[in-house]
C-alpha cells in the first residue's frame, strides 16, 4: 500500500477521507437550510429542535475542519505508525495476530485493523520490535509483545 509523500496517508485513505467530507458538506447544506427554517419564536419543543439542528452544525463543522486538517497535514502526532504499516503482536497466551495500521477504519477488510490513534495504535508509537505494550480494551488491560513492524507497502 503506497503512501502519500506530503502526509502519509494511503490512496485508498486519502480517498475515503475525501468521499466523507463531500458528504459531510452535503449534510451541513442541508443543516443550513432546515435551521434558517426554523421560526425562532414557538414553543419548547420548537426551541429543542432548533438546538439539536445547531448542535448538528457545531459537529459538522468541526469534522470537516479535522478532515481537511489531515487531507492537507497527515495525523498531527507525528509519532504514531503510518497508514499501511503491519504490525505483529505476540499475546501472554502465545497467539499471535497480524494487524494493518489504516488512517480510517473499514478501509481493509481482508486483515483486522488498528487505526493509529486507537488505544493499540497509540500503545505501539515510537516503539520497537521486542518491546511488551500495554493498552485498554472493552475487557481490560491487555499486554502484548511486538514481533514485528513493517512500513507500508
Amino acid at each position: 500500500m503506497a503512501t502519500s509523500a506530503q502526509n502519509g496517508l494511503s490512496p485508498k485513505a486519502r480517498e475515503q477521507l475525501q468521499r466523507e467530507l463531500v458528504d459531510l458538506r452535503q449534510q451541513q447544506s442541508a443543516s443550513a437550510t432546515g435551521l434558517a427554517e426554523h421560526d425562532r419564536g414557538g414553543d419548547a419543543a420548537d426551541q429543542a429542535d432548533l438546538l439539536e439542528h445547531a448542535e448538528t452544525a457545531a459537529w459538522l463543522n468541526r469534522r470537516i475542519a479535522e478532515i481537511e486538517a489531515i487531507l492537507e497535514h497527515g495525523f498531527p502526532n507525528a509519532q504514531l505508525l503510518a497508514d499501511g504499516s503491519s504490525v505483529t503482536l505476540r499475546y501472554d497466551d502465545g497467539s499471535e495476530d497480524t494487524l494493518r495500521v489504516a488512517a480510517v477504519p473499514g478501509q481493509d477488510a481482508d486483515m483486522s485493523v488498528v487505526t493509529a490513534d486507537s488505544p493499540l495504535g497509540v500503545a505501539l508509537a515510537g516503539r520497537e520490535v521486542g518491546e511488551e505494550i500495554k493498552y485498554r480494551t472493552p475487557r481490560g488491560e491487555t499486554t502484548a509483545t511486538i514481533v514485528a513492524i513493517a512500513p507500508p507497502e
